[in-house]
């Protein structure tokens, strides 16, 4: 089974893309994250007509999560307990946006996640990002901690570089700004720790980046981040055969300003998948 994440920036934008990715390289799953529209914007028939069922949360024109599968989807659920909302004004109720939805396929349960951003050290986002991974983290405790759990894996933008090795932009690497700093990294330490997962690729891929700026040429200047992760359970983990980066998807014409991330899977399934020619 091959599993990708990709932060596709625009599903409606670039549904052509990612179809043509998907097929090109062979993906089972896939986890995207700011699909940015509705359920009811989402391009469902081009993906259903590629052989992929889709599993989607979106609210309005940011965030967007979606699971797209050729084996089927079940037990779907957006968002998790306990997720935490935002709200510029503290009087008003925190509103839930769409930023994590999982589904369980072929006996392993995957959740696509788009962290927030974080905007800045002194800015409300930055406490709603720690808050966001720390309830996270606490469900994925709980669900492993759950008779009968299964296999898992957490897949998606996670908004923050663990090391400065991940980091190719000087920019993120001056004192005071977000994706690099203390709080952030130790926020994400403290999710895998409670969560229980491990970084699937990294072992495979020690270097490279995932993400790249669209302005002042950070492509060319190789100015990226690594923040698109798949964290998995040691049960998971022990399945991962091959993990890749991306890096092609990130030329040629409109692409994202993210690339997909990808984990090969030593299973062994019935499923007769979709030809689409």
């Amino acid at each position: 089974m091959r599993i990708a994440t990709w932060n596709v920036n625009s599903i409606r934008t670039r549904k052509a893309l990612v179809i043509d990715f998907l097929h090109q390289a062979d993906i089972d799953v896939v986890l995207m994250q700011e699909t940015k529209c509705r359920d009811d914007q989402f391009p469902l028939e081009d993906f259903e007509s590629a052989g992929y069922e889709v599993a989607h949360f979106g609210l309005n024109q940011w965030n967007g999560v979606a699971i797209a599968s050729r084996l089927p989807l079940g037990d779907v659920e957006q968002g998790f307990p306990g997720m935490p909302g935002f709200s510029k004004n503290p009087e008003d109720a925190p509103a839930l946006e769409a930023r994590a939805i999982s589904a369980t396929i072929d006996g392993i349960r995957l959740c696509s996640v788009y962290v927030p951003n974080g905007r800045a050290l002194d800015d409300p986002h930055l406490d709603y990002k720690l808050r966001w991974l720390s309830a996270l983290g606490e469900h994925y405790r709980a669900y492993r901690e759950q008779p009968g759990a299964l296999p898992f894996a957490i897949g998606g933008d996670f908004n923050i570089a663990p090391q400065d090795s991940d980091v190719g932009d000087p920019m993120f690497l001056a004192p005071g700004t977000t994706h690099t700093s203390d709080h952030e990294r130790a926020a994400l330490t403290g999710f895998l720790d409670t969560a229980g997962v491990l970084d699937t690729v990294r072992p495979r891929v020690p270097e490279g980046y995932t993400y790249w700026d669209y302005k002042q040429g950070k492509f060319p200047k190789d100015h990226g981040m690594r923040i698109d992760f798949i964290f998995g359970s040691e049960a998971f983990a022990s399945m991962v055969t091959h993990a890749s980066i991306e890096r092609d998807q990130r030329v040629g014409e409109g692409p994202s300003d993210h690339v997909p991330v990808v984990v090969e899977l030593d299973v062994e399934d019935d499923f007769d998948r979709p030809m689409v020619f």
